[in-house]
């Protein structure tokens, strides 16, 4: 059911930004916010990097998007990015943590702890969806004011 309710919410980020121009994926939301959708999946993909790949498995992998220099990269520096390179990313790294997440039962441990705590499997799981659903939400904003589009 977790792994499900995931995939609706990772399904539901794609589907907000389907068919959007890479100017209308940097669109901000409102001033002061640097929120965009394309700033969005760059910050998912992040999240599914360090909570999946970081904390579940223990990789030593980077941060993407210069974020151990600069914590909002990922919202902030969208001017130039490139939507491309940011949904490829995602789609690898929720490719990799869907890998992770079916190799490990439900009540595992992370092999690192996030801010000085263990997590479970299970906790990462429903973080996920709260983020997820988080930001959809967001997303659905931003979606409507670019063309009127709404639902999901």
């Amino acid at each position: 059911m977790l792994t499900s309710w995931l995939d609706f919410h990772r399904e539901t980020l794609m589907m907000k930004c389907a068919g959007l121009s890479e100017e209308q994926l940097r669109l901000r939301s409102a001033s002061p916010s640097s929120m965009s959708l394309l700033g969005m999946v760059r910050h998912m993909a992040h999240v599914e990097r360090v909570w999946f790949r970081r904390v579940l498995d223990g990789e030593d992998v980077p941060l993407l998007w210069g974020k151990q220099a600069h914590r909002d990269a990922d919202f902030d520096d969208v001017d130039t990015a490139s939507a491309d390179e940011a949904f490829a990313t995602w789609r690898q790294e929720v490719e990799l943590a869907r890998k992770i997440s079916a190799a490990l039962p439900i009540e595992a441990i992370g092999k690192q702890q996030r801010h000085g705590q263990d997590c479970s499997h299970r906790w990462v799981l429903v973080h996920m969806i709260e983020e997820y659903a988080r930001h959809n939400g967001h997303a659905d904003l931003l979606r409507e004011r670019i063309d009127g589009a709404v639902g999901d």
